[in-house]
This record gives structure tokens, sequence and C-alpha cells, in this order.
């Protein structure tokens, strides 16, 4: 039988590519981690792995036993779990990646639920990146992402926690807040703001909408943060069309619905499987439900 520190050592050969950082993730020499290299190599019947400038190449036969070693490391992690999870004095770091949508619409109220029942867990706050979002995964460096089920990797668990649908945001002295309902024409000729999160963007889900019905509007401030973008509407003229959880609570704002058809999207919550049976993750994964539920 194979030993599982082995197993832990192909792990994260497989992640980084390097003797050197995988023995600085393990908190061991590099001699140590290229001994039980070579134990693998053993083991296996295959070199696993070829030396080049740059680090080391995974072979065809260490590529196809990533799989399987991460899912027998999640089942013995999940496996040394203590049976129970006492929130009340849970010590743990969790680590959340976000869009700034989901920052303000879903972290801050759960954040408020976790801290009032497990205040121990310290939690860190990462921006999404698609690129990298599933290295982070199995690297252990996120635990949860909040993201939407086009852009959830496959292999990962997920959960849908709402559905959103967009509004319209003015200032509530602006001077179309008095009136009933915005026509689609007064809604074309007023100056924009929009929220465009790689930056430089000046299109999104309205102008598409529009352009279906043969409309266009004008786009004048184009922001990367839902953040600022109250505060840019109170100070002037302009209107937006946000998602409406983040309208919910913004004080001396005008809010009512657009007057073309803005599809909306839904916000889930993926996790890898290393975490899937963990008590301590199952219990957060319910908060964030309950909190996401009672919030809508």
């Amino acid at each position: 039988m194979i030993d599982l520190n082995l197993l832990k050592t192909m792990d994260a050969l497989l992640d980084e590519r390097n003797v050197t950082r995988a023995a600085q993730r393990l908190s061991l020499t590099q001699p140590a981690v290229s001994a039980m290299l070579t134990r693998l190599r053993e083991s296996f019947g295959d070199p696993l792995f070829i030396r080049t400038q740059r680090g080391i190449v995974p072979t065809a036969r260490a590529l196809a036993l990533e799989g399987p070693i991460k899912k027998m490391l999640a089942d013995v992690e999940a496996m040394l779990q203590p049976p129970s999870f006492d929130p009340s004095t849970a010590a743990m770091t969790l680590t959340i990646a976000a869009t700034d949508y989901a920052l303000s619409a879903v972290v801050v109220p759960f954040l408020s639920a976790l801290r009032e029942r497990a205040p121990d867990i310290r939690t860190v706050v990462l921006p999404v990146n698609p690129e990298r979002l599933h290295e982070q995964f199995q690297r252990g460096e996120v635990d949860l992402a909040l993201i939407t089920p086009e852009t959830t990797p496959p292999d990962l668990h997920a959960r849908r926690l709402f559905d959103e649908q967009y509004v319209c945001m003015m200032r509530a002295g602006h001077p179309d807040a008095k009136q009933p309902a915005l026509s689609l024409d007064r809604f074309c000729a007023l100056d924009h703001a929009l929220v465009s999160y790689t930056g430089g963007g000046v299109s999104g889900v309205t102008d598409e909408a529009l352009a279906r019905v043969g409309r266009a509007r004008r786009v004048t401030v184009s922001v990367t943060s839902f953040l600022v973008l109250p505060h840019i509407l109170r100070t002037s003229d302009l209107i937006a069309v946000v998602p409406k959880r983040l309208s919910i609570g913004v004080p001396d704002v005008a809010v009512f619905a657009p007057p073309v058809d803005v599809p909306g999207f839904t916000k889930t919550v993926a996790w890898h499987e290393r975490t899937h049976h963990a008590p301590s993750h199952r219990w957060i994964r319910e908060v964030l439900l309950r909190t996401c539920t009672s919030g809508a």
C-alpha cells in the first residue's frame, strides 16, 4: 500500500510543477521531496515528471493520477474531521472568491450572520479570477466562489443562491424621480452610468436589451465597481441600471422598473470536493444559503 505522505507529495508536485515550491508547501526539504519522488516513480512504474529549464512537467500517467489522488486526499481529510462541529468555538479561515456585486449583495450580509454565530472564523475575500479559479480550488486557496451557472467549472459542486433582476436607480432629487414611470424615450435620452468589471466597457446587458427593440442609450460614465455607483448617482443627474439587491437600503435614491425588459441572472455558490463532506463547510454553506434566502 502506498504511503499517504507520498500521495500528498504527488499532489503538491502536480500543483506546483516545481520541486522547491512543493517542498516549501509541504514544509519539507528539497532533498526529502526528491527522495519521495523517486519512491513515487518506483511505486507507479513511471517517470511521472520530466525536468525542464522551467521546472518539472507531468507525464501522461501523472496527469491521469491527478484526479483520483485529489479525491483520495479529500476523502481522508473528511474522514479525519471531528464528527460534530461547534461554530461557537470553531477557529478556521474561510476564503471566498467574489465579484464586486457579490461582495455587496452576498458577502456583507453573510459576514454579519457568520460573525454572530461563529465569531472565531476568519474570512478572507478575494476577487474572482476565472482563469485561475479551478486551480485555486484544487490548491485549497479558495473554499467558496460566488459566481453564476455559466461560469461554474463543471467538476465543482454548486448550489443556486437566488435569481436577480435589474432596476433603474437615480438620485431622489432627480428631475425624473417623481414621474410615475419612465418612458423608453426618456430613458434613452438620459445620460447613463455603467459598471464594467474589466474596465473601459461602455455597453452591457441593458444595451443588448435596447438593441433588441431597435433602441440605444448614451453611457457617459463607466466604472469598475458597483460600490462607488450610488455616490456618483447622488451627485449627478445620471441614471443606472443595477441589480435589485444593490439598491436595497441605499439612501437618497429613487428605484423603479426599467422601461425595457433586461434579463436578470442567477447567483450560485461553488465549492470543491475536498470540502464537500466537511461538517464545518457544510454548516457555513447552510448559513450562506439561509442568508441569501432571507435577503430576497
